[in-house]
């Protein structure tokens, strides 16, 4: 199969980034693992860092906090009225974010320098090529498996692990009966119930609920990825190369991205007021953006909001841009290049 890149990765300078890994599996997997760990150890020093400037005599909302209002709404250290009673369990999230940080940064570095450089050659299991559809589309089983397990991780922790905090009663609860209908379920998918579209849910019994649902539809569906193969109509569907897999993966990462936005902004059930600050108006300009009612007050939620809008729109522009050059477009000479997609799809 023919790279649709127009970059070869073996001549890919530095600041190309993954594209010089393109072909090397193991490289590749490196790279993952490091940027995983990043993650991991970003999200255990910031918890730390808000942990250690946190003022329990003022709201979370008003101290630019993002990291604690997430454990408080999962009813981490809370109480009756969102009061923070014990903020131990979040110094020991945070420690377990940054020691598991140390490991996956471990592991970057071996599958970087000392490990295969394909796994195909050393652990066939591990390897892939990008045009193998059965192997991209069992991959892409495992990541909804994982996916369906944290949805359902949340669950757990709501139905037998503490609960989470309910604004509603003002306190952390444990959701007993959790809303299985799917016709409500699906209601609020489908525009029948509130006008917020996903964002109207307003009990834990809904949002457990769905998040019931939708653990088991992503595992049920990486099932079936895993021990299928791709139908012959998809052949001409999809582009099957690296390129074209990252900007399917950027075009779900800014959809997700516009949806967090709005349940953020307006949804004040999964995301407690006492803990992110009153719900959003959308405002409009060239661009809408999120902001307080009070101008004067830029809560944790106002800011998280329009993180994230920005975030999703230029993934979406990474989506655009990586989907053209996967068909074959050459930005250098504005045109798209001939015998640039891959051979299936012209055959």
């Amino acid at each position: 199969m023919q790279a649709s890149s127009n970059m070869r990765p073996e001549t890919a300078p530095w600041w190309a980034g993954n594209a010089r890994l393109v072909n090397l599996s193991g490289r590749l997997l490196g790279a993952h693992v490091a940027h995983a760990g990043l993650i991991v150890f970003w999200a255990g020093a910031m918890t730390l860092f808000e942990l250690s400037q946190f003022n329990a005599q003022a709201p979370m909302y008003e101290q630019g906090l993002i990291l604690l209002p997430h454990l408080a709404a999962q009813g981490w250290g809370v109480g009756a009225n969102g009061a923070v009673i014990d903020t131990y369990p979040y110094f020991v999230i945070g420690a377990l974010h940054l020691i598991s940080s140390a490991f996956l940064g471990l592991g970057g570095i071996f599958h970087s320098t000392k490990g295969p450089e394909k796994l195909e050659k050393t652990v066939p299991a591990f390897g892939y090529d990008w045009g193998d559809k059965n192997k991209m589309t069992s991959i892409l089983g495992i990541h909804l498996v994982l996916l369906g397990v944290g949805a359902l991780l949340l669950v757990a922790k709501a139905m037998f692990f503490g609960g989470l905090y309910d604004p509603s009663v003002e306190n952390v609860r444990v959701v007993t009966e959790p809303t299985l209908d799917p016709a409500r379920i699906f209601g609020y998918f489908f525009g029948g119930i509130g006008k917020h579209w996903l964002a109207s849910v307003n009990n834990l019994e809904d949002i457990i609920g769905g998040h019931i649902w939708i653990g088991l539809i992503c595992i049920a569906g990486g099932i079936w990825h895993i021990l299928t193969t791709p139908f012959s109509w998809t052949d001409r569907l999809f582009i099957w190369s690296g390129e074209a897999y990252l900007a399917y993966g950027l075009g779900g990462l800014a959809l997700m991205g516009f949806v967090a936005t709005l349940f953020v902004s307006v949804n004040t059930t999964a995301y407690p007021e006492v803990f992110y600050g009153p719900g959003l108006v959308i405002r409009q300009n060239i661009l809408p953006y999120f902001s307080s009612p009070n101008p004067e007050l830029v809560t944790s939620r106002t800011w998280l909001a329009n993180a994230h809008f920005w975030l999703a729109f230029f993934f979406l522009q990474g989506h655009i841009w990586h989907a053209l050059r996967a068909a074959g477009f050459d930005f250098r000479k504005g045109r798209v290049m001939d015998g640039t997609v891959a051979p299936q799809l012209t055959a």
